[in-house]
């Protein structure tokens, strides 16, 4: 009965806005890369001001139990494109690197998978995505874009194919600094006293030529880590205005500023006609900036300035709308990737990590503060004002809801693992669909999610854990950043387990002495497991190793190389400047 309700309502939310307006609800998704869930007044945060967000969840719905489906941007943007798990289209990784480094990596998402923004052209909207891309870009010519936005069902794209690193902010250090951590000092440790050793005794011998030989070897391999060192900025961040480069390497001062103007420019331009914009902002990923206008307003140093001029922009694009006449008809989106890069800290020793609030860890890990993520909805006169949401939800579940509301068909070729949210938002229902939620660090399951149908728990279950450093932290400071396989990570068996409604800080793991459901819980979750695994099919992994290592024929270049690929030809520079 319920689900018969819920369609008579959403065919009359349907007919009552195309008759209201002659169009169909336009969309605005904002995501903020690295955000944490503590950063944000709305949700709980008293020192660092974010009124523009704070007025987007009064006046819509915020959701407290919003799941991103990876850890990593890579990943999880793939996800919330998709609606897909990342490990259905090959977006996640076997090894330790879960993400793309360089622009000219072959890598990226495969143009079989059906991203909520190609579903929607067919249905007459104009689509951009503005900012952050990280999904790839060529795969056999430095020309051929089978990864760029445009090859997704996006119309219109200004911004970076790559995420924002340190290398592309001057003074920042570079993120290649961190390369000693992926390299296996203690074999080749071993590996060359062994080596020594065997050579005193005698049962080897070791000639002048291989020594020479070895030593030409680490020559040119520091060599060739230099010439990368100085290269990489110009390499790899630049700014793309359709397929041309505008600027490269790109000042990221007012990059922010930049892209809140092109988003204002291209909702004015289609004002008139349906749209969705995705507006996937740089910051506040590492190598944070913050435009003159905002360094040095926080209480929080340079992190908490880029969130304020975050704040800022979005409060932008709520006044646009308005002044449109275009609130009304558009549902408006605000989330992060993933949790806060808690490891983050700059070469001058400053804090440049986010707030996970009462959740523990962060980005890279699948404790709560690495996944639970902001979530807020706004649609005035359709989505009640003030609503708090305590169901778990995913950030798949925009790609459904997307399509119903804008009369495309969910693909039926292909497993779909969001699930509409208007029932839950618009209270047809009480509790969310997802009764599972697989959790994977890259692409090894490493905990699920049981939403008990017939009880308030909210079970959590995990095979292996990352070990932090130190140990007392919730973080991998050693690394950088936690990984998902040996030596890096412990294994369980039995599995931890977590009633999330009672410990959401995951501070205390059940046992079969404190919780006497503990092995039939662990036996749910087992037999889902099963069935989850027995849906994925094989695919191409685009994370491999081959797939992500920079290759010369493929990088984009909007001069020479004799030049470093210098250019600058975007008009918002200029607008910026007067």
């Amino acid at each position: 009965m319920k689900s018969l309700l819920w369609i008579l309502c959403t065919l009359g939310l349907l007919l009552c806005t195309d008759a209201d307006s002659g169009t169909k609800p336009n969309f605005v998704f904002m995501m903020v890369d690295d955000l944490g869930i503590g950063d944000l007044g709305c949700y709980g945060n008293t020192t660092l001001r974010t009124p523009n967000i704070d007025r987007l969840a009064l006046e819509g719905v915020k959701l407290t139990q919003h799941i991103a489906a990876a850890p990593l941007c890579t990943p999880s943007r793939a996800a919330f494109l998709t609606g897909r798990y990342p490990i259905r289209s090959g977006m996640a990784a076997k090894g330790r690197m879960g993400v793309f480094l360089f622009t000219a990596s072959s890598g990226g998402l495969p143009q079989e998978e059906i991203t909520f923004a190609k579903a929607v052209k067919g249905q007459g909207y104009s689509t951009a995505v503005i900012g952050k891309w990280h999904l790839g870009l060529n795969c056999e010519d430095s020309a051929d874009h089978c990864h760029h936005p445009n090859s997704h069902g996006f119309d219109y794209f200004y911004g970076t194919i790559m995420t924002h690193l340190r290398d592309c902010q001057p003074g920042h250090g570079s993120v290649l600094h961190h390369v000693h951590a992926h390299i296996p000092y203690t074999a080749l440790g071993i590996g060359l006293v062994s080596l020594v050793l065997l050579h005193i005794r005698g049962t080897i011998t070791v000639t002048r030529k291989v020594v020479y030989v070895f030593l030409v070897l680490v020559g040119v391999f520091v060599s060739l880590f230099g010439v990368l060192l100085y290269t990489f900025p110009n390499l790899n961040c630049f700014v793309m205005r359709g397929a041309e480069i505008v600027e490269q390497p790109y000042t990221s001062e007012n990059l922010t500023q930049r892209m809140t103007s092109e988003a204002i420019e291209y909702l004015e331009r289609n004002s008139q006609s349906p749209f969705l914009l995705f507006f996937s902002f740089i910051q506040v990923h590492t190598g944070l900036f913050a435009s003159p206008l905002f360094r040095g307003k926080s209480q929080h140093g340079l992190y908490g300035d880029a969130v304020m001029e975050i704040d800022w922009s979005v409060g932008q694009i709520m006044q646009t709308l308005e002044r449109l006449n275009l609130k009304q008809n558009t549902l408006v989106y605000l989330t992060s990737d993933q949790g806060p890069h808690l490891e983050e800290i700059s070469i001058h020793g400053e804090m440049h990590g986010g707030y996970s609030s009462i959740y523990k860890a962060g980005k890279s890990t699948n404790w709560e503060g690495g996944i639970r993520i902001p979530g807020i909805l706004r649609w005035p006169g359709v989505l009640p004002a003030g609503k708090v949401i305590d169901e778990p939800t995913s950030n798949m579940d925009i790609f459904p809801m997307v399509l119903n509301l804008a009369g495309a068909s969910i693909p039926s070729d292909r497993v779909i693992d969001g699930h509409d949210l208007m029932p839950l938002l618009q209270g047809q229902v009480e509790r969310s669909e997802h009764e599972f939620m697989f959790h994977y660090c890259n692409a090894e399951l490493n905990a699920v999610r049981w939403h008990h149908p017939n009880s308030r728990a909210i079970w959590k279950a995990f095979f292996f854990t990352p070990d932090f450093y130190p140990q007392n932290s919730s973080a991998c400071f050693h690394t950088h950043i936690c990984f998902c396989i040996k030596p890096f990570v412990t294994f369980h068996d039995p599995p931890l387990l977590y009633d999330l409604s009672r410990d959401p800080s995951e501070s205390t793991p059940l046992s079969p002495d404190t919780e006497p459901q503990f092995y039939s819980v662990l036996k749910v979750i087992r037999a889902a497991v099963s069935r989850h695994t027995q849906s994925l099919k094989p695919v191409p992994l685009q994370l491999s190793p081959l797939q992500i290592v920079w290759k010369p024929w493929l990088q984009p270049c909007c001069s020479s190389l004799s030049q470093l690929c210098r250019c600058e030809r975007d008009h918002q520079i200029e607008k910026l400047r007067h």
